[in-house]
């Protein structure tokens, strides 16, 4: 028979029973099971906000490729609901446990209580309430099924107690065990049956002009060998999502890089111009495909996807093989045998990719002051080390970088935000404390820097040792030439809603303890991200740009 345990022992040792090595939390909750968590060997890393601990989870969860922990009192609940919604955009896996006050003061004005299930319902796959202890087994069983099995997403459990201390204190007869299997993303390999391999095979090898379209799911599934294989076979160009940038290596001659809003003008064009797109562990959202019109809507669509509820969701003409990408893949590389195919298209699409590069070389070895972002990611590419980690913000450093700095698909990562501003800073301290050996370079603007620079203290004190570049053009660039334009000759000060600073990032990151370095000149860029990367602290690469500078552009059909 099994020794009851305290709810905040048996969950530390379970924590540990999985293999997870940090969680995240901001005070006051779970405190007896922080306490509990050092004595088996988990790191407790405390931020500065609840957006804060999300993001730096977020950032762990996806270099891991497992479901990660955070906490938060009751207060902050909605806070950290607030911050899920990268998590959950980005196929996450997030695990997010709050307290909650107990029943009996809910309902009647309680000091900082609002109701929980409402502001977790739209960016978690489960949210589920834990009322005592002998259930939050059952409980975390099923949180890590759902964070991690289909489509991962974010999950919730609200437990009892404002700092979650109804749970802590009750007691627990189980075994304090996790099954490993459920740290697994994905859980579980499934295929389609053989048959409908078959019938893919011989749509995909009655079109003439096949391209491919990889999304996060294929990068969790680690396919990226079998992308480039299946690339091959079907003399078929490959672009990502911007989440799944990097999954091959970018310069390969089928590669034509991110598709969608957030593309290279040629890369639209490319997928446009197929016969049939073969989408690969990729939502058909409106980023992706440009707003539903690459491909158009009326294209005849393949579609790979462990979940099936993706399957079919916005193009009507899809043929849905559902099943995990990595192993649909090699069944289908194996189907289709080595057939004769006209290589033409690849060749065009390959050609417009090195007309396109070639076209930008000016800028990226542009000698303006300020430094021309261009320039700027032509240098970090050069620096990130061949393990290297990248985590870009959202907006135009999502543009930039997912159009701007190469990688080599074979230990090179690239992570970015789904959309939510000041994501990349602590997703990057995140990132760091799951890989602590390799480097990991943060790409932000200025205003998004700004919601989370108080983690300089937290990467101080724990000894992050990112490398955080700020593209600092005082400012929201993105939005700047537009909001000009409306002013129009109407009289006013479009620079009160959109301009801010000049700020010196340098200063601030060395008030707060940490090394800063500015970089006003561009040939002071590659010794100033190489003195970066050498240190082993965290370090900040203020560097100077221009504010009407202009990501690339989108190709869109007319």
């Amino acid at each position: 028979m099994t020794e009851p345990l305290t709810g905040s022992d048996w969950l530390a040792q379970a924590i540990a029973s999985t293999g997870m090595e940090h969680v995240f939390f901001i005070d006051s909750v779970l405190r007896r099971t922080l306490v509990a968590l050092e004595g088996v060997g988990v790191k407790r890393e405390l931020a500065h906000t609840e957006k804060g601990v999300v993001y730096m989870a977020d950032g762990y969860a996806r270099i891991k490729n497992q479901p990660t922990l955070c906490f938060a009192q009751s207060v902050g609940a909605a806070n950290m609901a607030a911050a899920l919604q990268d998590a959950y955009l980005a196929r996450s896996p997030v695990i997010a446990l709050t307290g909650h006050k107990p029943p009996a003061h809910q309902h009647r004005n309680a000091y900082q209580e609002v109701s929980h299930a409402p502001l977790f319902a739209p960016v978690t796959k489960l949210s589920a309430d834990v009322a005592a202890a002998p259930d939050l087994p059952r409980a975390l069983r099923l949180a890590l099924r759902a964070a991690g099995s289909g489509t991962p997403r974010p999950v919730h459990l609200d437990l009892n107690g404002i700092s979650a201390e109804i749970i802590e204190t009750g007691t627990i007869a189980e075994p304090p065990i996790l099954d490993r299997a459920l740290m697994a993303i994905p859980p579980h390999r499934p295929t389609p049956a053989d048959a409908e391999i078959e019938h893919a095979a011989r749509v995909l090898l009655a079109a003439k002009r096949v391209a491919i379209v990889a999304g996060e799911g294929a990068a969790q599934s680690g396919c990226g060998a079998e992308l480039l294989a299946l690339g091959a076979v079907l003399a078929a160009p490959i672009g990502t999502s911007l989440g799944a940038r990097g999954i091959i290596p970018t310069r390969h001659h089928l590669a034509i890089g991110v598709i969608g809003n957030y593309a290279a003008p040629p890369a639209n064009q490319i997928v446009h111009d197929a016969d049939l797109v073969l989408f690969v562990g990729c939502d058909t959202g409106d980023q992706v495909t440009h707003t539903w019109r690459i491909p158009s809507a009326d294209t005849p669509i393949v579609q790979i996807e462990l979940d099936p509820m993706e399957i079919g969701l916005s193009y009507p003409n899809t043929l849905g093989l559902c099943g995990d990408p990595r192993e649909t893949l090699r069944k289908l590389i194996t189907a289709l045998g080595r057939p004769a195919r006209d290589a033409s298209f690849a060749d065009r699409a390959a050609a417009a990719m090195a007309t396109w590069r070639a076209g930008m070389q000016p800028l990226f070895t542009s000698t303006r002051s300020p430094v021309q972002v261009e320039r700027l990611c032509a240098e970090i590419e050069r620096a990130l080390p061949a393990d290297g980690i990248l985590v870009a913000d959202t907006g135009y450093s999502g543009i930039w970088t997912g159009t701007c700095i190469e990688l080599n698909g074979a230990g090179q990562t690239y992570l970015r935000a789904a959309g939510s501003l000041g994501w990349s800073f602590p997703a990057a301290l995140g990132a760091k404390l799951a890989a602590p050996s390799r480097k990991v370079i943060c790409f932000s603007g200025d205003g998004a820097f700004y919601y989370h620079l108080a983690e300089l203290e937290t990467a101080r004190r724990r000894g992050i040792a990112t490398v955080t570049v700020i593209n600092n053009n005082s400012g929201f660039g993105q939005g700047w030439p537009a909001l000009v334009r409306m002013q129009g000759n109407t009289p006013g000060h479009p620079e009160e809603m959109l301009r801010f600073g000049p700020t010196n990032f340098a200063q601030v990151a060395e008030s707060f303890g940490v090394a800063g370095l500015r970089v006003e000149h561009p040939d002071e860029l590659a010794p100033a991200l190489a003195r970066a990367l050498a240190m082993d602290e965290p370090v900040v690469v203020d560097v100077v740009t221009e504010i009407n500078d202009r990501a690339p552009a989108p190709w869109a059909p007319a």
